[in-house]
């Protein structure tokens, strides 16, 4: 017999480790209608089944949480985050964390605050605009405990969006595929430039799946110069 979602959803995180309620499962579930729904009139997935759904977006969302540094930090920014992923399941399994959601789309913008509406989900704010604009605004730079991004650009890219929200000793988590240590030589001048420091690579086995997964840690070591980010376009066109 096939499982149902909520069965692949409880089953999966207890392969991981992860401990999640009845009443988390049905927000999860609420969370993944809605992004089905939504679906059908703007982009946010190409996942449409709901097996791969709970697979590939929540249970890889819910990964995260096998890092200690994501268990443990409490201020949580998430850059380009599209339909809400990793940083909504996240969010209800952590519900006590500050979280902010930042996308250049001002439509996916709009779908995440009616998420959030509908979850019930609190001390959640969510932002259309830049991470090279936001990242030189004093209200954001440098006050993050936990940035996250999943694989939204090159890794000597994505640190020049990331970096800057963190405080030092924060940390900088990342979801990537097969080719990460050969993307982590190429962003080292931008990795150190902006005061980080590789901590650990994770290999992560996705419950169900046969994927080659990896999760980057970075720790702020120093405070990030303060010409980066660099204005909008410059670090994707002329990447350090």
């Amino acid at each position: 017999m096939d499982m149902k979602a909520e069965e692949i959803l409880y089953d999966g995180c207890r392969q991981m480790g992860i401990l999640i309620t009845d009443k988390q499962i049905e927000k999860m579930m609420e969370f993944k209608k809605i992004v089905l729904d939504w679906n059908k009139k703007m982009n946010l997935t190409s996942i449409k089944n709901e097996r791969d759904f709970i697979i590939k977006h929540l249970l890889d969302s819910i990964s995260c949480l096998t890092i200690d540094e994501v268990k443990n930090e409490q201020k949580i920014i998430d850059i380009g985050t599209g339909a809400g992923f990793p940083s909504i399941p996240l969010k209800i399994l952590l519900p006590e964390t500050e979280l902010t959601l930042l996308d250049s789309s001002s439509k996916k913008i709009g779908f995440l605050e009616e998420v959030c509406r509908s979850l019930g989900l609190e001390k959640i704010e969510a932002i259309h605009g830049r991470a090279e604009e936001l990242g030189q605004n004093r209200d954001y730079r440098e006050c993050y405990d936990l940035v996250l991004a999943r694989a939204v650009a090159p890794m000597n890219v994505l640190v020049e969006y990331c970096l800057p929200f963190l405080k030092v000793e924060g940390h900088f988590v990342c979801q990537k595929g097969p080719r990460l240590e050969e993307e982590i030589k190429t962003a080292k001048i931008a990795i150190d430039t902006l005061g980080g420091e590789v901590k650990y690579i994770e290999k992560i086995s996705l419950p169900f799946e046969d994927l080659d997964h990896k999760i980057l840690v970075i720790e702020k070591v120093n405070s990030s110069p303060t010409k980066y980010p660099r204005k909008v376009g410059k670090p994707t066109k002329k990447p350090m």
